[in-house]
Formats: C-alpha cells, structure tokens, sequence
C-alpha cells in the first residue's frame, strides 16, 4: 500500500477541511416525534347512521379546533349478528368498514383529510383506525 495521495484526494480534503458546511452528525440519531393534538370517539352501539352523524360532527369540530389526530374507535365487530342476516351486508353493516366508507365517500370530509391509516394495536387495533387532519388555515 501506497502512502502517496492522488492530487484530486489532496484538494478534495483541503475542500473539505476549509469548508464551513456542517456536516449532520450520523452518531446523534435525535428522531423529531411529530407531536399531536389528538382527540377521539368511540362508536360502540351506536346505529349504523347515528355513527355516520357522529363522526361528521366529530371530524368538523376537531378540524374547526385545529386538532391533527383522531382515534375513531369502531369496535372489531366480534359480536355482530349481521352474517345471519342474509339481507344485510356482512361489511357495510358493520361500523369497521361502513364508517371510513363513509368517510372516504364525503367530499366535504375528504376536504380536510390527510389520511385514514388503521390504529396501533394500543389505539384498539383493527377495531379503531386514526384521521389524520389537515391544518386549519381559516
């Protein structure tokens, strides 16, 4: 092995030594938490359309207050009783899926939404799901 350095490595070291560019320190991993305002709601025994109402009034209300984060608790739908109905829909009976259908099918809703993304397991799992908000610039 050579001790001799290229003149490209020399100038390139001498650019880098003479810089006052700040280099990130890869050794400080510090992770920024974004931190949230966040409320929620609960939907268990509610009727298919007082939760859509709730979760209206809810999402309207958070957006107004400048909140960024819900937890809308649904419920696994582990005691339904909708697959023995064969006139019922086993999915769109069942708050789990009716709400952020109706959620994602409300344009003015929409309007405020960044993102639907299904809960952490301490936030109720797949039976709970969050609603990140857009800020409110009004």
């Amino acid at each position: 092995m050579s001790n001799d350095i290229s003149d490209k490595d020399r100038k390139d070291w001498n650019y880098f030594i003479n810089s006052k560019e700040k280099l990130p320190n890869k050794d400080l991993t510090s992770v920024k938490k974004k931190s949230y305002k966040t409320r929620s709601l609960d939907l268990h025994g509610l009727s298919l359309e007082k939760a859509n109402k709730a979760i209206e009034d809810f999402i309207n209300r958070a957006f107004l207050e400048n909140v960024n984060k819900l937890i809308v608790i649904t419920g696994k739908a582990l005691h339904s009783e909708n697959d023995k109905n064969p006139y019922v829909s086993k999915d769109l009976s069942i708050l789990k899926y009716s709400v952020p259908n109706f959620i994602v099918n409300n344009k003015n809703l929409m309007k405020m939404i960044n993102d639907i993304q299904e809960a952490k397991i301490e936030d109720g799992g797949s039976g709970a799901f969050y609603i990140y908000l857009k800020k409110n610039t009004i």
